[in-house]
């Protein structure tokens, strides 16, 4: 799969991208060592930080020095995710037309 295509894809969809990363590759499981339990959480949860995780680990080897700075970053992209969604106020109920 062409990296740029993924990195593409994982800009907007974080979880598609990694599944088919996973699907059609074994970057996730060389990543991981041959684990499913942890990229499953992550492909949950923190999205971004597993995809990048995946992605630094598939171009760099094992995740070291620099690399970890874009895992860093894309842990932040999903901790601010969630916490812009928690201070979104909640939607007004519509009112029906009498």
């Amino acid at each position: 799969m062409c990296g740029c295509f993924v990195v593409a894809l994982g800009a907007f969809f974080p979880r598609i991208a990694l599944l088919l990363i996973w699907i059609f590759g074994d970057a996730v499981q060389l990543a991981f060592d041959f684990d499913w339990l942890i990229p499953l959480l992550g492909l949950l949860f923190l999205p971004y930080t597993t995809l990048v995780y995946v992605l630094m680990f598939w171009w760099t080897g094992p995740v070291e020095g620099f690399a970890w700075f874009f895992v860093i970053l894309a842990f932040i992209a999903d901790i601010s995710s969630y916490v812009a969604a928690a201070k979104r106020p909640p939607s007004a109920p519509q009112r029906q037309a009498a």
